[in-house]
């Protein structure tokens, strides 16, 4: 037995010997330290934003509660609190339906979303009823009203309930009840310690854009009431708006940040639908081919007898036949378009309108897309873009391409001289939506694009931004702040927004 209790002994002493412990200590990271924000020369303490759809939040072709939560002056009211910023009241819809209704007319439609294919409409009816007043009215912060072109900021009564029936008032600004009669000067009522101005400029071209060029461009003419909803504004008035504005945002000491205006034609309205979105095999395009050969054929008769009875050259008239000769060929075709700027053929034929096809330089709209190819009456001979030539509003031609970045240059260079002149932070959101559409901007852990849908950066009305965009505009905003008032957003702990807490699209079921 003393052998066995021995033996027993052993293997005890042996076992506790070879015990060991088989959890590893948790291995942990250098310990990042808390960077204080600091506000710098800027007052936060009473914050309001001027500006016009960007602004508002607007998303997904409409305003909704969600959207205007993740509106970049919503998401800068957050960062400002960290500096002693105060209160920042928005005119929320009353839905996150989006759109408006009067009485039981629907006059916006609600938003887009994502229905596995492409953006579609909500198949529900807006609640947030026309002139009826926001909760929370007077008392707001925010002063994003989507449409607003530069002059209607200093328009009187563009808040009037009155105007709202022979269309001189905005039925966004209507809704939050402004005692005083215009937008800046609501704004300035509010005696704001700090603001941002931002999009001023952008619907200045953005309805002309979204209209295929049908309107005018009014360079030169001073007198902004006789403009059209789609005509683009002299750049003289802009300068002198948009001075008068920051004039009086300012004149109370307050401090503030501008943003310059970027190229719109760059957004995926206008680059999502390629200049040639028509396929066919080549029977189709021969028969295509034959339906134009006399029109091709008079062509050349007509530029051959302006060579023989006018100034005009051989040298010109060729490159105006190449420009206007119609050809399609198997696979990817241009689309067939008429071009006002084309030479005025009809009095020697009346046939031959101004018919060309589109370039790699000419944009057609995003509702092209279910317009080009589809029939007119039901006849198959009939093909929209093809047989049937494209009307002005489904196309922005190069030539008009080119006037919207000229008025856009010319906006530019009076929102720089005035930040300049007036020491105010600059946002250039020009060169942003210029990276992002070119090589992608990196985000976070994301790099953005302009790409409809799938980008991240553009929402699924090709034009207004996704939250994720708003989020990185508010960011471009922080760190312009930083440079000009010495504060430290861009390096303070959470002082910057974070890509991943802002979708890029939003579910069919919010409500």
């Amino acid at each position: 037995m003393k052998k066995n209790i021995g033996w027993v002994l052993g293997l005890a002493v042996m076992l506790t010997a070879c015990d060991v412990n088989n959890e590893l200590e948790e291995i942990t990271g250098p310990v990042v330290p808390e960077v204080a924000l600091q506000a710098g020369s800027a007052d936060f303490s009473k914050y309001i934003s001027v500006g016009a759809s960007f602004t508002a939040g607007f998303t997904d072709g409409a305003m909704f509660i969600k959207g205007q939560e993740n509106s970049f002056p919503n998401i800068l009211s957050g960062k400002f609190s960290m500096a002693n910023g105060g209160t920042f009241n928005q005119p929320l819809m009353s839905d996150n339906i989006g759109g408006l209704v009067s009485g039981t007319t629907v006059v916006q439609e609600p938003r887009f979303y994502f229905n596995g294919a492409g953006p579609a409409r909500l198949d529900k009816t807006p609640t947030t009823q026309v002139g009826v007043p926001a909760t929370g009215a007077p008392d707001f912060h925010n002063y994003g009203v989507p449409g607003a072109k530069s002059f209607h900021f200093v328009a009187p009564g563009y808040g009037s309930l009155a105007g709202l029936a022979n269309g001189t008032a905005n039925p966004y600004f209507v809704r939050m009840s402004p005692s005083q009669p215009t937008v800046v000067a609501e704004a300035v009522s509010k005696q704001p310690t700090f603001f941002t101005l931002s999009e001023i400029g952008g619907n200045d071209v953005l309805g002309y854009a979204i209209a295929g060029g049908a309107g005018v461009n009014q360079t030169g003419n001073l007198d902004p009431a006789t403009y059209g909803p789609t005509d683009i504004t002299d750049p003289n008035v802009f300068a002198q708006t948009f001075s008068g504005i920051v004039d009086a945002l300012t004149a109370g000491g307050a401090k503030g940040v501008v943003a310059t205006v970027p190229y719109i034609t760059s957004l995926s309205y206008f680059t999502t639908v390629p200049y040639n979105p028509v396929p066919l095999d080549a029977a189709t395009a021969g028969a295509v081919n034959q339906g134009y050969a006399a029109y091709n054929a008079g062509i050349q008769q007509a530029f051959a007898f302006l060579v023989a009875n006018t100034p005009m050259t051989q040298e010109m008239a060729d490159a105006e036949i190449a420009k206007r000769t119609i050809t399609f060929a198997e696979g990817d075709n241009a689309v067939v378009i008429l071009d006002e700027a084309l030479t005025d053929l009809t009095a020697i034929n009346p046939a031959l309108v101004s018919l060309r096809q589109t370039t790699a330089d000419d944009l057609l709209v995003l509702p092209g897309s279910a317009f080009i190819g589809t029939t007119v009456g039901g006849n198959p001979q009939l093909i929209n873009g093809v047989s049937v030539p494209l009307t002005d509003q489904w196309v922005l031609t190069s030539d008009e391409v080119a006037e919207i970045k000229v008025a856009t240059d010319s906006y530019n260079s009076t929102i720089v001289s005035v930040a300049n002149a007036k020491g105010l932070a600059l946002a250039d959101f020009k060169a942003i939506l210029e990276e992002a559409s070119t090589t992608g901007i990196v985000f976070d852990e994301f790099t953005t694009n302009t790409s409809l849908v799938f980008g991240g950066l553009i929402g699924l009305d090709g034009i207004h931004l996704t939250a994720r965009g708003y989020a990185l505009m508010a960011n471009t905003i922080l760190k312009a702040i930083d440079t000009t008032y010495g504060s430290n957003f861009a390096d303070a702990t959470n002082g910057l927004a974070k890509a991943a807490d802002y979708p890029t699209n939003y579910s069919p079921t919010l409500e």
